[in-house]
């Protein structure tokens, strides 16, 4: 019989099952998955969700959890955020098919160097390109509820003002959450009123908006490869400590 620190190990696939879903965008999703015997994880960590056909092929996909965990009638419940990636196998059924109360397979928590502890009491820069900001709202998310003093600045890169995941929670936050700002960059689409063209981000982007090196920020760099090295570039050339950088990417693997 296993013992109860062996039947909490986060290497151990366990199952879970969705309780609620929320639209973000036209092309994300959030998911809440209660997982009875969850052992807790720290904001930047992410999952493994995997899928079992009828003829028993299976299909595993990383996914880094939204926020804290919190309890429910059945167990902790966790989020994450899923993309659709065009011809995926997995984020159609989980955004198209997946339905309440169906199981779902989840490992981890996962992941111990892009994490964000909340005792830590220097300012935050967080830089996200596209659905990168999932991880990056967990330390916004976890940053709230335990009532944190540590300044946060994130910017945050988007194709359109629609493809803004979380965009009125973001909005919300601002106004509530003392000590956080948030700025966009707009690639190819910008809202009516916003300053300047669509662009990639660059070095006044991180300049204007990020903290300056001399406070020595922590910093947290999520996204695409090709985004992720740009901006740690940025940072490093600015005068940041590389080993105050810390970066993940992720590719369309859907």
């Amino acid at each position: 019989m296993a013992t109860s620190n062996q039947r909490r190990t986060p290497n151990r696939w366990q199952v879970g099952r969705l309780v609620e879903r929320r639209v973000e965008t036209p092309t994300a999703q959030t998911l809440v998955l209660e997982v009875p015997e969850w052992p807790g994880h720290l904001p930047g960590q992410h999952v493994d969700l995997r899928l079992t056909a009828p003829d028993g092929y299976q299909a595993a996909r990383s996914y880094s959890i939204a926020g804290p965990a919190v309890d429910g009638p059945g167990g902790p419940r966790i989020e994450v955020t899923v993309q659709r990636v065009h011809d995926g196998e997995v984020s159609p059924y989980l955004i198209d098919v997946f339905g309440a109360g169906d199981p779902i397979e989840v490992r981890g928590p996962l992941g111990g160097w892009f994490i964000w502890r909340p005792e830590e009491t220097a300012p935050v820069q967080l830089v996200a390109g596209g659905s990168g900001v999932v991880p990056l709202m967990a330390m916004i998310r976890a940053r709230r509820a335990v009532g944190s003093k540590a300044p946060f600045r994130l910017i945050y890169s988007v194709r359109t003002p629609g493809d803004v995941i979380y965009a009125d929670e973001l909005r919300r936050r601002v106004r509530d959450d003392f000590g956080l700002d948030v700025a966009y960059v707009y690639t190819r689409e910008a809202p009516e009123g916003w300053r300047g063209e669509p662009h990639r981000i660059g070095l006044a982007d991180v300049n204007t908006h990020g903290w300056p090196p001399d406070l020595e920020p922590l910093t947290y760099v999520c996204g695409p490869t090709a985004f992720v090295e740009t901006v740690a570039d940025l940072l490093v050339g600015l005068g940041h400590p590389s080993r105050r950088v810390k970066t993940e990417r992720f590719g369309p693997t859907g």
